[in-house]
């Protein structure tokens, strides 16, 4: 049985570009770099053993949003998210050029 969204609202400084994210709740990558950490094993669960970083390797534009693919460095477990409004667009375009996977 999949388990339920867990709302968590937490502020952070990125790992990679060390810039101050506030969090609304379903923030779970980097806006300005889109880097995530592998901290979930569900949205919002924060129970992944990993905390590895994950790369944004490629995105996709469909039905009016993008959802971003990222590639755990440190597992190799790959995991898509939607993409916010307060994502970079010029980073959203760069990943979509590169296709899902990089």
């Amino acid at each position: 049985m999949p388990k339920r969204f867990t709302r968590v609202i937490e502020d952070f400084t990125c790992f990679n570009c060390h810039a101050l994210v506030r969090g609304k709740g379903y923030t779970d990558h980097c806006p300005y770099c889109l880097w995530s950490l592998h901290v979930d094993n569900f949205p919002g669960d924060r129970a992944s053993e990993c905390r590895g970083r994950m790369r944004p390797v490629g995105a996709i534009y469909e039905n009016d949003g993008y959802t971003i693919e990222f590639l755990c460095t440190k597992c190799k477990a790959r995991k898509d998210f939607k993409a916010s409004s307060e994502d970079s667009i010029e980073l959203l375009q760069e990943l979509a050029a590169l296709g899902k996977g990089g």
